[in-house]
């Protein structure tokens, strides 16, 4: 999908799979891939195709083979979306997956008349997430995201619910005739992979007809924390608006803490930053051939997110940062988060991305990456102002740079290391 030949290599080289299955759309990728990568069968489908798919299903017994699974049995390989770093295999079985389906159900509070609109994305999270609907014996409804196509289904095939990213939704907001769409059928968008900015919620749920629920989660453990449809729209009415600006409380059978390096949970001020720790059975059970890894980060029952939070009385959880992503100018930590929110507060942005570059003097300076919507300007100046009349001055950025679009992960979170590289090769570090 919009992974490249290299990183599609490195994954198979790491997965060391029996059988490839492509597609005819994916033939000038095969190619390539093979001469790249050694596996025994490959198998391809589709108009034009050698047929070996088909001939594979046709010579398959109906007699039951009878190998028997238990829970804890693996089941499949998700690889993360590589924001940090190169992807990493997250192995998870049966049990993690049926856990991270009943967490879904009680949040979204699925029910069997719904029809759902899987948004692409049939290789990552999202596909597992659509479980809790097939387990519900409803539709779904299956596309490539493209705008236009998603409002036209939601209209044809009576949608009521999807999973959305922030840019997703800026994007159906901005379609011309927006409003001609009937999108009565509409019950529940949820919406992650990263922070929604407080001004897109606002106008998601003013264009939208119905609830918004945020879910907060990894490919590593699946939806961990929502923010629920209530949450939503008591904010929205003036009781505690702030959290908007949270990823809610921890799911059903699921236990979220934020703890300091030892562990300790830290105070439930809404300012001590620690790092989101999870304790759930819908966690992977470690990374494919990466022990030293799986050590690291699955620890006395708890999976330790790399995810900078703090938390308040009720225990919510208020992401500041990726550990990786914050940035540190002149002693002082700036988490990027907290810039992109000001910044989204000019009418003109559709996207922004924070980043920490060299500076001689403060070590890092702020810098911002910014995407303009259709037919909006401004100039760095502006974006500066912008951002300086909801921060404190070390917080703003330096420089602005405008861009056509951000470089995303397959999971469509904004790759921040591709931002960075260029401004840190020559220091020898990347912070």
């Amino acid at each position: 999908w919009r992974l490249g030949v290299p990183e599609l290599a490195r994954i198979l080289e790491n997965g060391e799979p029996s059988v490839l299955v492509t597609s005819t759309d994916f033939e000038a990728g095969r190619q390539a891939l093979e001469g790249q990568v050694e596996i025994p069968h490959w198998l391809h489908y589709g108009p034009g195709s050698d047929g070996s798919f088909e001939r594979l299903k046709a010579s398959a017994e109906d007699a039951n083979p009878k190998t028997g699974a238990g829970g804890d049995d693996p089941v499949l390989i998700l690889y993360t979306g590589g924001t940090t770093g190169l992807s990493k295999g997250a192995l998870h079985s049966h049990r993690t997956l049926y856990t991270g389906m009943l967490n879904q159900t009680v949040a979204e509070r699925v029910v069997p008349s719904d029809v759902y609109m899987l948004t692409g994305q049939m290789f990552h999270i999202p596909v597992a997430l659509a479980m809790n609907y097939m387990a519900h014996g409803c539709p779904v409804v299956l596309m490539n995201f493209d705008a236009t196509e998603a409002l036209e289904i939601i209209q044809a095939e009576r949608v009521s619910a999807f999973l959305g990213i922030t840019t997703m939704l800026n994007w159906m907001m901005a379609v011309d005739g927006f409003d001609r769409y009937d999108l009565s059928s509409l019950r529940n968008i949820q919406y992650g992979g990263g922070p929604m900015p407080e001004t897109v919620v606002k106008a998601a749920l003013d264009a939208f007809p119905c609830t918004l629920i945020q879910g907060y989660g990894q490919t590593e453990g699946m939806t961990m924390t929502f923010l629920s449809q209530e949450d939503h729209a008591a904010a929205v009415s003036g009781n505690r608006p702030e959290r908007l600006n949270s990823c809610g409380r921890e799911g059903f059978i699921t236990r979220a803490r934020v703890v300091d390096d030892a562990g300790q949970d830290v105070p439930k001020d809404g300012r001590t930053p620690g790092e989101i720790v999870i304790q759930s059975e819908a966690n992977m059970l470690g990374y494919w051939r990466q022990p030293d890894l799986t050590a690291n980060t699955l620890r006395d029952g708890w999976m330790w997110t790399g995810d900078v939070a703090t938390w308040d009385e009720d225990s919510y959880i208020f992401i500041v940062d990726r550990a990786k992503d914050m940035i540190i100018s002149g002693g002082e930590n700036i988490y990027s988060t907290q810039v992109e929110a000001a910044i989204h507060q000019h009418p003109g942005v559709l996207e922004a991305a924070v980043i920490g570059v060299p500076d001689d003097e403060w070590g890092e300076a702020v810098k911002a990456v910014v995407v303009m919507k259709p037919g909006e300007a401004a100039t760095e100046q502006e974006i500066i102002d912008t951002a300086r009349a909801h921060l404190a001055s070390y917080q703003k950025p330096r420089s602005v740079d405008f861009v056509d679009s951000l470089p995303k992960a397959p999971t469509g979170k904004i790759l921040k290391r591709d931002l960075r590289d260029p401004y840190w090769q020559a220091r020898g570090r990347n912070v």
